[in-house]
């Protein structure tokens, strides 16, 4: 049996908060912290504490998960928490932060001593629910503390290095990422232009059924898209737009070129700046009509 740990969570968005609750139900002393304390509120009834004030939530703690907006929304939080801070403390650093955020995070760390884990992970609403999110992790390979806050959260960890300094695992979220996003957009622009040739899309997914041209995720993002439940948000348009802007930093900054990359960030600040932001990166679908 894992010994009970005290676990602080930090960012209680979508991801954050099914973390909290799955550590919680593993059986360990959870602290969560929000910006907004009305988001982390509900977790109450799942026994996780809520703590005022990130040092709050991580005094005393033996694990800290960081699942917040960016790098720079990381860095911030952890500055706020550095005056309970102990050095040899876990950091388990799931925020999607990319290159030049995850480097100035493990600075952070080292300069206070605590053992890093660059953690992203993959997945979203319902397997981070069910505790069946895929985590990728570059840092101390097989540390107990680390390995029971893993397994309370996802179905499998992909390790990546052992040093979470060299950002390896954000890196491959970066990749992934990728992949999803231009599924995402794919069947966005397939389901608009269906709309706009007066095709019926469901005789698309007939075509595609089974074969090598089938997707789960695009007719996952579809069928948001077709019952306009994209107001349902298990990965947010605003959170996208953010992810798409650090792959295509990423790319720029190894020389490599991204036209559908460049050209899906677009799409999603079209589709925000239109009022989708809140809603899920399946609303990028609407940036293919003028308003």
């Amino acid at each position: 049996m894992t010994e009970k740990l005290t676990v602080a969570v930090l960012g209680t968005g979508i991801m954050g908060a099914a973390m909290a609750r799955n550590l919680a139900r593993a059986g360990h002393d959870v602290r969560a912290w929000n910006r907004s304390r009305g988001k982390a509120e509900p977790l109450a009834a799942a026994g996780v504490r809520i703590a005022d004030t990130p040092a709050a939530a991580v005094e005393g703690a033996d694990a800290i998960v960081t699942v917040l907006y960016d790098g720079p929304a990381a860095l911030e939080v952890m500055a706020q928490a550095a005056p309970a801070l102990r050095p040899g403390v876990r950091w388990i650093q799931s925020t999607t932060a990319g290159i030049e955020g995850i480097a100035a995070l493990a600075a952070f760390a080292d300069e206070h001593g605590l053992v890093f884990f660059d953690a992203p992970v993959l997945g979203t609403k319902e397997p981070a629910e069910a505790g069946a999110l895929t985590v990728l992790a570059s840092g101390p390979n097989g540390d107990a503390t680390a390995n029971a806050v893993f397994d309370a959260v996802g179905a499998k960890t992909v390790w990546t290095g052992p040093d979470g300094a060299d950002g390896s695992a954000s890196r491959l979220k970066l990749v992934a990422n990728s992949w999803v996003l231009a599924l995402t957009h794919g069947i966005g622009e397939v389901l608009a232009l269906a709309e706009g040739l007066h095709v019926d899309p469901q005789r698309f997914f007939e075509l595609i059924d089974g074969g090598p041209l089938d997707a789960g995720y695009a007719r996952i993002k579809g069928g948001l898209i077709l019952e306009g439940r994209t107001d349902q948000a298990s990965f947010g348009l605003d959170t996208a737009v953010k992810d798409a802007r650090l792959i295509v930093e990423a790319a720029r900054g190894a020389g490599v070129r991204l036209d559908l990359a460049e050209a899906g960030a677009e799409r999603f600040r079209r589709a925000a700046a239109q009022g989708h932001g809140g809603e899920d990166m399946a609303a990028s679908y609407y940036a293919s009509f003028t308003q």
